[in-house]
């Protein structure tokens, strides 16, 4: 808005310069419309690369019970091999995110690419417990690994756009999540067993290995901008920092803690389980594509304060059906809820604290895994005692709380003149260079 693409592409030449840049390959970009294509081709890439991501996790949802009956486990225990998913993506985002500057957005792809293909295959030949643990703490890796790639580099080549582009971006999550579970009741409808599930990670995962082959990577908004290490690490010590980092552990909970055994629970409660699983990532793919539209008629923060009330709602809802058309729309509230959490939450770290660069976004995504893997084996356990519509009431407290903070985020910028986006000099500005954001 208010950035001619005219504009974009000169910005744009500056970024693909090889000073500074990182390359697969030999490729090069010489012309506008080929530095508005390399993007476009990053972008895409990336969302595939998302799409991998997002089927493990339904993956794994829709196989708790198989695994649970074929390898005689108890449901803390799938919640702990669960657990090491995202304890695998805690450890490599944090890590990827400080050596994202270092080593290139390329490398850091690679070493994803690597690890789904290991931990797939790991998980497929599994023979017990700690084979299934390992395959998925690898594949944990791997999805870290690519989220600590993608986040910053769609916020380098999509500068002028943030929150929108991160927000569609993220939209491939659940839409991975959707074709997973699609591809999970097509191979339950023919007899195929959990292992050939799995198997089907490696074809998103060849694509975008493919699609990045050659392609010139960016050095990050923070290095073009001549930020130092220094500078960046002070990014992580401000107090509004520290408190969005904490808001992080909750937002995730409320999310991925919960939607990883929603199509289990559902399935118990309504008859419906791997269904409703699927309607809600719909409901979040499509809320994450149009982002855009609510992001310029409000600021992030009241979009996240609805969210958090939707999702309370919603959660408390989905605790109380017994059938499945009341599933459905219980689930349809909880997904508008949970819809905006995640990328949101990276795009207001990336426009408020521009100088943290790739070590804020992987500190946020390391805090959001952390506390989903947290959540897994509790989820396990409080299914365990209470059932599965006393493990769902007992995570209410969640959105409750998030709407308590987010309240006081808002009322703190109103006071302050509205949300506004600090700019990587420090300068503060508004949402875009000609508009203000509503509050």
């Amino acid at each position: 808005m208010g950035i001619s693409e005219s504009v974009i592409v000169k910005i744009e030449r500056s970024r693909w310069e090889p000073e500074g840049g990182h390359t697969l390959g030999k490729q090069s970009v010489d012309s506008g419309s080929s530095i508005t294509s390399h993007r476009s081709r990053l972008f895409f890439a990336s969302c595939i690369a998302l799409i991998a991501t997002a089927m493990t996790f339904a993956i794994r949802g829709d196989t708790i019970g198989a695994l649970s009956s074929g390898f005689n486990l108890t449901k803390e225990q799938v919640g702990f091999i669960m657990a090491g998913a995202y304890w695998g993506f805690t450890i490599s985002i944090f890590i990827g995110g400080q050596l994202c500057d270092w080593l290139g957005m390329g490398k850091i792809l690679l070493f994803a690419f690597l690890a789904h293909i290991t931990g797939t295959f790991v998980i497929i030949f599994a023979s017990g417990f700690w084979m299934l643990a390992g395959g998925t703490l690898v594949i944990g890796l791997a999805n870290g690994f690519v989220e600590a790639a993608i986040n910053p580099l769609v916020a380098t080549v999509y500068s002028d756009q943030k929150t929108k582009k991160l927000n569609a971006l993220h939209a491939w999550f659940p839409g991975g999540i959707v074709i997973g579970t699609l591809v999970c009741i097509g191979l339950t409808h023919i007899q195929l067993g959990w292992q050939i599930k799995f198997a089907t990670v490696l074809a998103p995962t060849v694509l975008y290995g493919l699609l990045f082959v050659g392609m010139k990577f960016p050095s990050t908004e923070r290095v073009q901008s001549g930020v130092s290490t220094g500078a960046m690490y002070k990014e992580a010590l401000k107090p509004l920092f520290i408190v969005w980092f904490c808001t992080m552990l909750l937002t995730a909970s409320t999310e991925l803690g919960t939607n990883q055994w929603i199509g289990e629970i559902m399935s118990k409660v309504a008859g419906t389980g791997i269904i409703v699983l699927a309607w809600i990532n719909i409901i979040m793919c499509i809320g994450r594509l149009f982002a855009g539209q609510w992001v310029h008629r409000m600021s992030p923060i009241k979009l996240l304060l609805g969210s958090s009330i939707f999702a309370a709602i919603g959660l408390f809802w989905l605790s109380n059906v017994h059938t499945p058309m009341t599933a459905y729309a219980a689930s349809f509230v909880f997904a508008v809820g949970v819809c905006y959490f995640w990328p949101t939450m990276l795009g207001v770290t990336s426009e408020r604290f521009p100088k943290g660069g790739a070590l804020l976004l992987g500190l946020m995504g390391a805090a959001g895994m952390a506390s989903a893997g947290a959540a897994q084996p509790i989820m396990g356990r409080l299914y365990d005692l209470h059932g599965p519509a006393g493990a769902l009431r007992s995570v209410i407290i969640l959105p409750v709380v998030l709407v308590v903070i987010f309240s006081l985020v808002f009322l703190r910028d109103r006071a302050k003149g509205g949300y506004k986006v600090e700019s990587i000099s420090g300068d503060t500005a508004s949402k875009t260079a000609s508009e203000k954001v509503k509050v």
